[in-house]
Formats: C-alpha cells, sequence, structure tokens
C-alpha cells in the first residue's frame, strides 16, 4: 500500500493530556468528512477544520511506496533515537483512512509509540499505543475507547454529556477555534469548573508559534 502525507514534521505536541511531548507528526491526505475545499466547507459534515490535508506538497510530504519508506522517514525526523520515548502521531484530514497495521508496526519497528488522533468515525487498528478521539456532532461515532476524548466545544449537537460514559481515560473540552474563541474558551473553562470529568485543552502550540 502507498501512503498520501500532506507533511511531517518534528515539534512538540499542543493539545490534550501529551501536550509539551516532543513528537514527530505526520500529518495524512484526505478525511471522510470535509474535502479540505473551501467552497465545501458550508456543507461539510465537519465544517471547522483548521488544517491543510489536501495535496502532498508541504515540508516532509509525499507519496511513499509502503510502510517501512515512510517509517524511515519519520524516524529520520526524531534527533537522537536513543533518548526518551520516540513518539509519533498520525493526524489529519483523518488518518485511519491510511493508517493500517503494517505501518504501525513499522513505526514500532523503528522504535516510536504510535498515537493517532482521529474523528472516530472509523474503528482503529488493533495495537496502536495512543488514542485520541475527538468526535463531532454530525457524525457516527463508532471508535467509543480510548486513551483520550477531546471535544471542541461548543458544537451544538455535541454536549459533553453525550459522551462522558464512553471507555477513555482523559476527557478535554477544547474551545473551538475562531471568532468566538475568548466567549468559547470562557464557556469551556466555565463547563470544566461544573463537571470536573472534564479538563480543559488549550491549543498552546498556537499561542507560543510552534506549528
Amino acid at each position: 500500500m502507498t501512503y498520501a502525507v500532506k507533511e511531517m514534521f518534528y515539534t512538540l505536541q499542543g493539545e490534550g493530556a501529551r501536550a509539551g511531548s516532543p513528537a514527530v507528526f505526520v500529518r495524512f491526505v484526505g478525511c471522510n468528512l470535509w474535502s479540505g475545499r473551501e467552497q465545501d466547507r458550508a456543507e461539510a459534515i465537519c465544517s471547522f477544520c483548521d488544517t491543510d490535508f489536501v495535496g502532498v506538497d508541504g515540508d516532509g510530504g509525499g507519496r511513499f511506496e509502503n510502510a517501512d519508506v515512510l517509517a524511515r522517514a519519520a524516524s529520520a525526523l526524531w534527533p537522537d533515537l536513543k533518548q526518551g520515548a520516540p513518539y509519533i502521531v498520525c493526524t489529519g484530514g483523518e488518518p485511519l483512512l491510511q493508517l493500517d497495521s503494517r505501518l504501525i508496526a513499522a513505526f514500532h519497528a523503528q522504535g516510536f509509540e504510535v498515537a493517532v488522533e482521529s474523528n472516530g468515525t472509523l474503528t482503529a487498528p488493533p495495537k496502536l499505543d495512543w488514542i485520541c478521539i475527538s468526535p463531532k456532532a454530525r457524525a457516527d461515532l463508532v471508535q467509543v475507547s480510548g486513551d483520550e476524548l477531546k471535544l471542541v466545544f461548543p458544537q451544538p449537537g455535541a454536549d459533553p454529556e453525550r459522551y462522558e460514559r464512553l471507555d477513555f481515560k482523559h476527557f478535554f473540552l477544547q474551545p473551538m477555534d475562531g471568532a468566538e474563541k475568548t466567549a468559547n474558551t470562557e464557556a469551556a473553562i466555565a463547563y470544566c469548573l461544573a463537571h470536573p470529568l472534564w479538563r480543559l485543552s488549550l491549543q498552546t502550540h498556537k499561542l507560543i508559534g510552534l506549528r
């Protein structure tokens, strides 16, 4: 199987339970909830996406002929595979359109702990080390267990109560970006204070200027 990657880079995780951790990010091309084209955004199932996952023209992006080639390219971005716990985050778009058991095994062979950030509409393959799911109000949630549920807030039709009994270790509210970001942040803080199951997740990479 070939893999289409928009970009691949080394940075710090900016969100959720692993915020601050060094990580190689692999952003896969494509999503099942939006085409990625602005002219389609208004009618998309998920219309608030803030990432570019169209094409293979980003830094480190390209078409990789097999899992081993992609895993080796990713490992070259980690500064020292003997230091720390090499950590790779598969994101998108929707990474589970491409991420499969063969690629997970290839990443593991390079020494990586393998994480995925998914919208939860597809079942995650086995042997992932970290599963982060970000549900969308208008999409059916299929992956109902994992390590971290990160809900962009507020979303009409996606009240936190809808998800709080699912089998996740961590529950985060992440204020929706955009013109109402300040109000959304205040609302998320208030909700977390009133419902202490939930924790606040901020996009710290945007606050400090990381990609």
